[in-house]
């Protein structure tokens, strides 16, 4: 496996990911339309190919030579979901199949769709791959019906493979501080204090982006008779934790005081997850826990390395700007 076209390469976790299979010896097709900037990928190079496009307008001859496409172009998260609920059913839903579609169409072999834990929504127990799925907003809504449309394009030559990812977290070149941990960290940085959203006792999986992409490269290279038309949790099942414990874990992983504040309404989104299938079936563990992924973080800002006021860390807030300057999203 050679060539791989990731879609939403500039993203938190296609910017990292990107720079992985380049370490690893592959070529990459990077397809991103870098609405938080162009600098979160290395420049072009013979490994190296950019194309600046919305996967809505993808047209075949980019898949030229691709043998597996990872497919992470997305609105992301919640509150970005709920912003523009059509524009997000358009880009995550309806552009993900059909790039789907127009994958297998070209002859690609592989294609990996990174879903996520949150379409489990609020349920009680430990859920696994075959558990009932209880998608809350229209971002895990618009990941189930992907997930739903493209899983029947599995067959013999065509490996189709759903990843539903924990909330990830850790240091990336395109920065995100509206996750929990890493907004947790950036709170203290700026406050001192680490803000909690209400009340504090959801459960939530986390995986640290380098841990979620390296199990998009595992699925890359494994053969296609135990993964092909399967849907993988990914994460730990020791990183289920409640937000309050995460919290205190947090200060202590920094090095600092424990203090909080509220914020925002009661959460609705509680949940455990088994991620048994994932280990079973690649061997794959986690290789970092929220203690790394903070001390990371704090570091980076610390260091000056990370700017916590950058506007482009919030998703949402740089989503609203861009569309209240009038860019067609």
């Amino acid at each position: 496996m050679k060539r791989v076209l990731v879609t939403g390469a500039g993203g938190y976790i296609g910017s990292v990911l990107t720079r992985m299979l380049l370490e690893g010896g592959y070529d990459v097709v990077a397809v991103d339309r870098f609405f938080f900037g162009r600098e979160a990928l290395p420049p072009e190079s013979g490994s190296l190919r950019v194309v600046e496009t919305d996967i809505r307008r993808l047209d075949e001859p980019a898949f030229e030579g691709v043998e597996a496409v990872i497919d992470l172009a997305a609105l992301s998260n919640d509150p970005s979901g709920e912003l523009a609920p059509e524009l997000t059913w358009s880009i995550n839903c309806q552009g993900r199949v059909r790039v789907a579609r127009l994958a297998k169409q070209a002859g690609v072999k592989r294609y990996i769709l990174p879903s996520s834990c949150s379409i489990y929504g609020f349920q009680e127990g430990i859920l696994d791959e075959g558990s009932p799925v209880n998608p809350l907003t229209t971002y895990a809504k618009a990941n189930f019906e992907a997930e739903q449309q493209i899983m029947p394009l599995a067959d013999e030559g065509y490996c189709v493979m759903v990843l539903r990812q924990a909330t990830v977290y850790g240091l990336s070149s395109r920065m995100r501080f509206d996750l929990a941990i890493n907004g947790m960290v950036k709170g203290f940085f700026q406050k001192g204090r680490i803000p909690i959203l209400r009340d504090g006792t959801q459960w939530r999986p986390f995986i640290h982006v380098r841990d979620t992409s390296r199990a998009m490269m595992i699925l890359l290279e494994t053969p296609p008779e135990p993964v092909n038309g399967q849907i993988f949790n990914v994460g730990s099942d020791d990183q289920n934790v409640q937000i309050m414990p995460l919290a205190k874990a947090v200060a202590e992983a920094m090095g600092v005081p424990f203090a909080f504040e509220w914020y925002g309404d009661p959460d609705h989104r509680s949940y455990q997850v088994s991620f048994a299938k994932i280990g079973r079936t690649l061997g794959f563990k986690t290789e970092w826990d929220p203690a790394d992924g903070a001390a990371e973080v704090y570091g980076a800002l610390q260091s000056g390395r990370l700017d916590a006021k950058d506007p482009r860390t919030i998703t949402v807030a740089w989503y609203r700007k861009l569309l209240e300057d009038g860019l067609e999203l």
